[in-house]
């Protein structure tokens, strides 16, 4: 058995010496025996609600880590944390809140640890803005830490009947393509009947949303990044599989303790350099180059959404995942999963093997021993991709000269130049309705903006907006560019994160309809066809942000608070400011 000094663990100012009879006398009140109080204490942290089906199985996983953690000799202590869930708060004022709770998840998580002196995590996530959320709590703190994934949902399938049109029932459903049927409904080409079938079907069981949306990509960050075990992330919520995961990430984070392996000797820059590779070579969600930044922030490691860009360009993508591609997260579970792609990686020289992860050991020596390769269906050889560079890249401008970036993954490559006039809307509510009633054009550049973080406030995910347009057919007709976010599962030629944002008066608050933008993203540009002059002189006339609603409360004092979108929208100096770690007070 380990014998744990508890001198030089947080714990012991809870659990040890004459003084502390009366923290004691409140463990024991729990029915903690006297062996448990004088181990290690580990916090389980949880997202689980009853908000949606990404949250909805995390409780029971919970008890398989802590299982684990007691079979190592350590005492588990599980709390909770909020999520909000972008499928239930996407499309309307709700959506404002998304990206606020990813620093309220971390500032939640830290407050629980620092409060009750636990000694380790393992964290549990399921929802996009949750799985960084808790991986950032664990840099800031420092401490010994091991995260595991909720799992994502199962495939839907459509009912085989001709009032549901073809292409929906020869194909695996997501949430995606209920966004996308909305569109279809609106444009006549889908019966109120055939969307309510729709609707009870997309679904069938807990578990994040299925496409190589944010979920699956930050789920896939966890184990590129060594803070998950490798393959704990791939199988679907609902397998008992699961539980066996979670038991063995409650014994790794006591081993973690026992070594002193803490987030940061984890959290590095060749590893977010390595979850940058993973994200590029499966296609992953856009908010990826928001979140590495942000997670690299609480470490003082300066790693920004155009760091993330640069390794997207010279990363192939070899995995044919939704929304770019055809499979779900299901599909790559079984094809092997996040060990075979990072394999794949490292034929190619793309991975730094000498990270250290969850397990103690380095990624080099898990990937030794991993004996599965590409099947060619799901995960192409990395000798014969998809395409030769990243489905995410990063753009630069005139119009943006603090970046923005794009999902091409699926696009092919002389599709992705676009150049036309701009047609814009003041908020996302604006252009929906515009795209509603058909009011835009064929070869317009629909511009969307005061969704930034400040300015919206929260940087509102656009799917709703993106979605009706591939719904209508036009997904390729046009383009779409913001100063918000995208959700992971926006199909069509879409820029978010464009820098500064308009509330900032960044270049996107200046533009006007029928200004000439050109995207293009073999390049790596984003410019409007204006001189600079010209854009000062407009610059001297502009009015200041627009005024919002959110006057006081949480979303007021995040606007405050949260700095550029390629910084990682993050709220505090971070690492780089600090001046005490957690795990040494």
């Amino acid at each position: 058995m380990t014998q744990f000094d508890k001198s030089k663990l947080p714990s012991r100012h809870v659990t040890e010496g004459p003084e502390r009879a009366p923290h004691r006398s409140y463990l024991y009140a729990m029915g903690l025996s006297d062996t448990e109080i004088h181990q290690p204490l580990v916090g389980v942290a949880t997202c689980w609600n009853e908000a949606a089906p990404c949250n909805i199985a995390l409780s029971r996983q919970a008890q398989a880590v802590k299982m684990g953690v007691k079979e190592a000799h350590g005492t588990p202590r599980e709390f909770t944390t909020i999520t909000v869930t972008d499928g239930i708060a996407m499309g309307h004022e709700g959506m404002r809140s998304s990206l606020a709770s990813r620093e309220a998840i971390a500032d939640t998580v830290e407050l629980t640890m620092r409060g009750h002196c636990y000694d380790a995590v393992v964290g549990l996530a399921g929802c996009d803005k949750s799985l960084p959320g808790m991986m950032m709590a664990m840099v800031r703190l420092n401490t010994p830490s091991v995260f595991i994934y909720g799992g994502s949902i199962l495939p839907g399938k459509a009912p085989q009947v001709d009032e549901i049109p073809e292409d929906f029932r020869t194909r695996d459903l997501t949430v995606q393509d209920m966004f996308e049927a909305v569109g279809r409904h609106q444009n006549h080409e889908m019966s109120d009947k055939a969307l309510d079938m729709l609707e009870r079907v997309a679904c069938p069981s807990s578990g994040a949303c299925g496409g190589q949306f944010t979920a699956n990509t930050m789920a896939c960050v966890s184990e590129a990044i060594g803070l998950a075990l490798l393959n704990s992330s791939g199988m679907p919520a609902p397998y008992e599989s699961r539980d066996q995961y979670g038991e063995a990430s409650g014994r790794a984070v006591m081993n973690l303790i026992e070594k002193n392996i803490r987030a940061r000797d984890v959290v590095t820059r060749k590893s977010l350099e390595n979850a940058a590779r993973v994200v590029a070579c499966t296609g992953g969600s856009t908010n990826a180059g928001l979140h590495l930044p942000a997670i690299a922030h609480e470490a003082g490691i300066d790693f920004f959404l155009e760091d993330v860009c640069d390794i997207f360009r010279d990363t192939p993508y070899f995995v044919d995942l939704k929304p770019g591609g055809a499979y779900v997260a299901k599909d790559l579970f079984d094809a092997g999963g996040i060990p075979v792609v990072m394999k794949e990686l490292r034929k190619a020289g793309l991975i730094h093997e000498d990270c250290i992860t969850a397990s103690g050991r380095t990624i080099g020596e898990e990937l030794d021993t991993v004996e599965r390769e590409a099947d060619g269906r799901v995960i192409y050889p990395i000798s014969a991709p998809l395409t030769k560079t990243g489905g995410v890249v990063g753009l630069k401008g005139n119009l943006a000269p603090e970046g923005a970036i794009v999902k091409v993954a699926g696009i092919p490559t002389q599709e992705q130049r676009f150049v036309g006039p701009a047609r814009v809307f003041e908020c996302e509510e604006d252009a929906f309705e515009a795209v509603k009633q058909r009011e835009y054009a064929e070869g317009e550049v629909i511009v969307i903006r005061n969704e930034g973080p400040a300015g919206g406030p929260g940087m509102r995910e656009m799917l709703s907006t993106t979605a009706a347009l591939s719904g209508q057919g036009m997904g390729k007709k046009v383009a779409l560019i913001t100063d918000g976010r995208f959700s992971g599962a926006t199909r069509g030629f879409c820029v978010g994160h464009v820098g500064p944002e308009a509330a900032h008066c960044g270049p996107i608050a200046l533009l006007k309809n029928g200004d000439i933008i050109t995207i293009d993203a073999t390049t790596g540009e984003i410019s409007v066809d204006l001189s600079d002059e010209e854009l000062e002189k407009r610059k001297a006339d502009w009015k200041g942000p627009r005024d919002t609603i959110y006057a006081s409360g949480a979303l007021w004092k995040y606007a405050q608070q949260v700095g550029a979108t390629y910084k990682g929208a993050v709220t505090h100096p971070g690492g780089d400011r600090e001046k005490h770690v957690y795990m040494d007070l």
